[in-house]
């Protein structure tokens, strides 16, 4: 006589448990920790915007005095609103002296965590 299987055995289907077990265990430790990332990636990416409005400033500033900002510190990138809309609160720049047609690398930091995370940015000094 031929039997015809009708579904999966429960020894079948008790395998497949186990095995998705084993896989979210050894998957879930990857994603708890996100938020660190996160973090990073953010004031990274505010460091970013800094040394490119800074860039920029400097390149229409260059061409005519009336267009940009002057920019003699660290902290005048983003007090200049060299970024639209400004510096994002949970942010402070260290403060460091840049002389004109010098280069410098700032420090932003995020101090909405503990402890803070920190992305260096270029700023270029100019009168």
């Amino acid at each position: 006589m031929k039997q015809t299987q009708r579904g999966f055995t429960l020894i079948e289907l008790v395998m497949v448990i186990v095995i998705l077990g084993v896989l979210a265990a050894v998957a879930l430790p990857k994603f708890v920790d996100l938020k660190g990332d996160a973090v990073l990636a953010a004031t990274q990416g505010v460091a970013g915007a800094l040394s490119s409005g800074a860039s920029i400033n400097y390149a229409s500033r260059s061409v005519s005095s009336t267009r940009g900002a002057a920019v003699s510190n660290c902290t005048n990138v983003a007090d200049a609103n060299i970024m639209q809309g400004g510096l994002p609160t949970g942010y402070t720049i260290t403060t460091g002296l840049v002389t004109a047609g010098e280069s410098v690398n700032c420090v932003l930091s995020n101090t909405t965590v503990t402890p803070s995370v920190t992305a260096s940015f270029s700023a270029i000094g100019i009168n």
